[in-house]
């Protein structure tokens, strides 16, 4: 696999990242350690993890990923293969939440207790916190990078008006930059980023690392209906899907991966691989042998004709 930069030109990913959401949410501890070895056996090296993962499920309070993970490293010692990444800013009640550096020295305290593990190669703004300048944000993670704890900084779930500003605001008060972003983009969901933030993106380097890429899974096609999603744990993720829209782009991924031969999941990766603002998406994956899809992506190279398939079926 060819390696790309992550936006520091020591961290270098394969060109898909495994999405941790899934770990102590979807998978316990015995599947996620299976799920970790096999995707580092079969060439990938980034995770992608979060303080809040996974919040949102019954009886979860947040930390479930980064505990799944820090046990996991404990036990293999193979904490130097992966390229960690992890996320601050998101509600995890009881006042956690924010952009503080009063915060943010205290919430990678947390983190790296429970990824048992001494530093991240990657820390990303959760969501934009319009409360706390940024300059302030941007002094704790300066801070952090003296103090080895992170090696780079990233952001997530920001506007391109307010990712330009921390930009200038990095280089007037000589800080580290958001060298990486984390937008919300797949086949499905194209405008917001395509309009508002690959702009930025492509005039300051940023790399781009999409989360739900397989929107929730839809784009892999197991679900057809509202009826295939009922009872799974990501029903009301994927419940939007099901439009007009959703059955255009379904269609036109079964169209492309019968001609060359393969799933509409490497289908769906290999046209974000395409695009020229994205470094690497992130997907998730529940069993081993779902990988398969994921290394084909990487290699899968989509013409003209079917990147203009996929586009006319996604648009209007």
């Amino acid at each position: 696999m060819q390696m790309r930069s992550l936006g520091h030109p020591d961290i270098q990913t394969a060109p898909i990242v495994f999405g941790g959401n899934v770990f102590g949410w979807t998978l316990d501890d015995k599947q996620s350690f299976s799920m970790i070895d096999a995707w580092l056996d079969a060439g990938f090296n980034a995770i992608d993890t979060a303080d809040v993962y996974s919040r949102w499920a019954e009886g979860n309070q947040g930390g479930e990923s980064e505990t799944v993970l820090g046990k996991w490293f404990k036990q293999s010692g193979r904490r130097d293969e992966v390229v960690l990444t992890s996320k601050v800013g998101m509600d995890l009640g009881d006042g956690k939440v924010g952009l503080s550096k009063a915060y943010i020295m205290q919430a990678i305290e947390a983190s790296l207790t429970r990824l048992q593990t001494d530093y991240l190669d990657v820390y990303f703004s959760h969501q934009d916190d319009q409360e706390t300048p940024l300059e302030e944000t941007l002094e704790a993670y300066d801070r952090l990078i003296e103090q080895g704890k992170i090696r780079m900084i990233a952001a997530s779930n920001y506007t391109g008006g307010r990712l330009a500003k921390a930009l200038e605001v990095s280089k007037a008060k000589n800080l580290p930059a958001y060298r990486c972003l984390q937008p919300f983009y797949n086949l499905y969901d194209r405008e917001d980023f395509e309009r508002d933030l690959a702009p930025v993106c492509r005039e300051h380097d940023i790399a781009v690392v999409p989360y739900f890429s397989l929107a929730s899974g839809f784009l892999t096609g197991k679900y057809r209906s509202r009826e295939d999603a009922k009872g799974q744990a990501r029903a009301d993720f994927v419940d939007k899907y099901f439009d007009d829209k959703g059955m255009r782009i379904l269609e036109a991924l079964d169209t492309v991966s019968k001609r060359y031969d393969t799933q509409p999941a490497a289908v769906s990766l290999a046209w974000l691989l395409a695009q020229p603002a994205v470094t690497a998406p992130i997907a998730s994956a529940s069993k081993p042998h779902h990988l398969d899809a994921l290394k084909v992506a990487c290699d899968l190279k989509l013409d003209a004709d079917a990147l203009q398939t996929l586009d006319d079926a996604s648009r209007g």
